[in-house]
């Protein structure tokens, strides 16, 4: 994982394209929110966001 991460990293470091580091954060922390709330009480909450 960390490997993927580096390899991530330096391809937008050597191609300028730092613009896709929020982008990236932004679909992480939908998807750990997905996971965490998935099938706790909390959900109905959740899906009143979107």
């Amino acid at each position: 994982m960390t490997e993927f991460v580096l390899e991530l990293w330096d391809f937008m470091k050597e191609r300028k394209k730092f613009w896709l580091l929020p982008i990236l954060i932004v679909l992480l922390l939908f998807g750990t929110l997905i996971v965490l709330t998935q099938g706790s009480a909390v959900a109905p909450f959740i899906y009143t966001l979107f």
